[in-house]
């Protein structure tokens, strides 16, 4: 079995928390912030068990960003979150 590491960014849209993996652009939601914490990560690894076995798990990861070392895989580093504006005419 191998563990892979993943970001979790959580957000509101009006009373529902979603959770969203940015690395392997994966999201699911919950009625509480705890409850998407679940889902999501029953939604990562359904999806990295799926990859798994169609056989396609070291490409999905690779076009991720991730990086093996070994048997390990390492995550992309993320070096920082900012919110920003736009401005729109």
């Amino acid at each position: 079995m191998r563990e892979i590491a993943y970001t979790v960014h959580t957000f509101k849209e009006d009373e529902t928390y979603v959770a969203y993996v940015p690395e392997l652009d994966v999201s699911s939601c919950g009625a509480t912030r705890e409850e998407a914490m679940r889902n999501i990560h029953d939604a990562v690894e359904g999806f990295l068990e799926s990859s798994a076995a169609h056989g396609s798990l070291e490409w999905v990861l690779e076009e991720a960003g991730y990086r093996r070392h070994g048997a390990h895989w390492e995550s992309p580093e993320y070096v920082g979150v900012d919110r920003q504006t736009a401005r729109v005419a």
